[in-house]
């Protein structure tokens, strides 16, 4: 028999940005399986609590990633495990930071704390606990504010390879959080291609960033996001921000969501 006219079946890329009212679980259970790119979820917060969150902001000056690793600046409030790791392990500034961090976070929600609104919804969703992740049997900092003008370099987040032992109980999955509090006229899209790190990689490495020749021709999930919009992605995919244009500031709240192989989900920044 001659299979000179067989062809193979199309695979399907898995890679689409799925857009809905609700957050449910089976975009959680997606991201974490890889067969979808991104999800934007329309007004996980309504606008007057985004106005209520940046008013309160106005009387706060954010600190910053280190400048002499990440370029361009970004602006945050809150410490990440990524400014205080070494040796294996978290340093002591970092649970510093993060107390006085979480103390000033706890009261810009008209006198409550966005993180535990965000939470709340995420435990909906999921139908179980959401807890911070912990690292020696203390509750991790989660749920920085950042400031993302200037775009952010091609990079991947994944606790369990940069972050070695960090994490009490190692996700089975990451899945980046981005609630957007303040949003620009033009700019400031998140990009998430469907590429993954590898060793070679770090030959195209500066800093924290990475070449974008590593990505070209690859799948990419492009995300626009509203007022109040949460974008959720894989971070261990290759991914970036777009520079803002035209003014306007782009504000997110932002953390990891780890997904164990029990019941709960765990937070971190």
């Amino acid at each position: 028999m001659s299979t000179a006219h067989v062809s193979s079946p199309a695979v399907p890329t898995l890679f689409s940005t799925e857009v809905a009212d609700r957050l449910t679980a089976d975009h959680i259970t997606c991201l974490a399986a890889g067969s979808v790119g991104s999800v934007r979820i329309r007004k996980f917060f309504n606008s007057g609590q985004c106005l209520e969150i940046m008013r309160a902001l106005e009387t706060y000056e954010m600190g910053n990633y280190d400048e002499q690793l990440v370029q361009p600046r970004i602006a945050k409030l809150g410490p990440a495990a990524y400014d205080f790791y070494g040796d294996g392990k978290l340093h002591d500034e970092y649970w510093e930071h993060a107390v006085q961090s979480t103390r000033v976070r706890s009261g810009l929600l008209d006198g409550n704390d966005p993180l535990a609104a965000a939470a709340k919804v995420l435990a909906q969703a999921w139908d179980d606990e959401v807890r911070p992740a912990t690292s020696g049997g203390r509750d991790m900092f989660a749920g920085m504010i950042r400031e993302i003008n200037n775009g952010a370099r091609m990079h991947f987040d994944e606790v369990i390879r940069e972050f070695v032992g960090v994490l009490d109980q190692s996700p089975i999955a990451q899945i980046a959080f981005n609630c957007h509090l303040s949003t620009p006229f033009k700019g400031g899209e998140a990009v998430v291609y469907r590429r993954r790190w590898s060793p070679r990689d770090e030959s195209q490495r500066d800093g924290y960033g990475y070449d974008r020749a590593l990505v070209e021709g690859e799948p990419s999930a492009i995300v626009r996001a509203d007022l109040g919009d949460a974008v959720l992605f894989d971070p261990r995919n290759y991914h970036l921000v777009e520079p803002v244009e035209g003014g306007g500031r782009r504000l997110t709240l932002s953390f990891f969501i780890g997904v164990t192989g029990r019941g709960p989900l765990c937070l971190w920044s």
